[in-house]
């Protein structure tokens, strides 16, 4: 039997999301267990302290929605993301950037992300919704050259989410032991489970609640 709260980033990162909000996502995420609760980071030093002996790590995003800021802009906010108790970094690509084939500007723009978490997981949201599956499959080598941990396929806030064709395309690119996370409009438990199935290694949901209770 699989145990499903153990894949899910219980995910709350609307721009209206409030501090009471913020603490039911943690007292929820102690509840559940699951991997990580995923904020923005405003809410990075509160879900820290929320979850201190928990077991459950705090995932922000960088660079979030649009992947568009500067380098040296996603390294300050990985940085003080970091400072302020985050475990994991989710951060979006230079989508502009891939789509022009500007490939060491994308893994750059990676790297600099990688070296700014110090060692804490970075995974790498390709937005693959704007892709065609070439671009997928590029920005998935780019990750894994740059040091990233995970390639993630959408940020939720684009024109599409999770696909269970996008999984499996960003699998076959890293191979059997980098992780994939599937995350954008996953609101059931059969989603998530054919996104396992699919390949993924994590999932990213505001739903977590209620895929863990079918």
């Amino acid at each position: 039997m699989i145990n499903l709260a153990s894949y899910i980033d219980h995910t709350l990162l609307k721009a209206d999301a409030t501090e009471a909000q913020i603490r039911t996502l943690c007292a929820q995420a102690r509840e559940f267990h699951f991997a990580s609760v995923c904020v923005n980071p405003r809410w990075v030093a509160l879900c820290a302290q929320e979850l201190a002996g928990s077991g459950v790590k705090v995932c922000t995003v960088i660079g979030f929605p649009l992947g568009a800021s500067v380098s040296a802009v996603k390294a300050a906010e990985t940085r003080q993301a970091v400072a302020d108790g985050a475990d994991e970094l989710d951060m979006v690509i230079s989508v502009g950037d891939l789509k022009a084939g500007n490939n060491e500007t994308v893994q750059a723009d990676i790297r600099a992300v990688v070296r700014a978490a110090a060692g804490k997981t970075v995974k790498v949201i390709i937005e693959a919704c704007l892709l065609t599956d070439e671009e997928k499959t590029r920005a998935c080598k780019l990750a894994m050259a740059a040091g990233a941990d995970f390639v993630k396929t959408s940020t939720g806030f684009s024109a599409g989410g999770a696909t269970v064709a996008d999984v499996k395309l960003m699998r076959a690119a890293v191979g059997p032991n980098f992780g994939v996370k599937a995350a954008g409009g996953i609101r059931t438990r059969e989603q998530a489970l054919a996104m396992i199935e699919a390949g993924a290694t994590r999932i990213g949901a505001s739903a977590g609640v209620s895929i863990c209770k079918g």
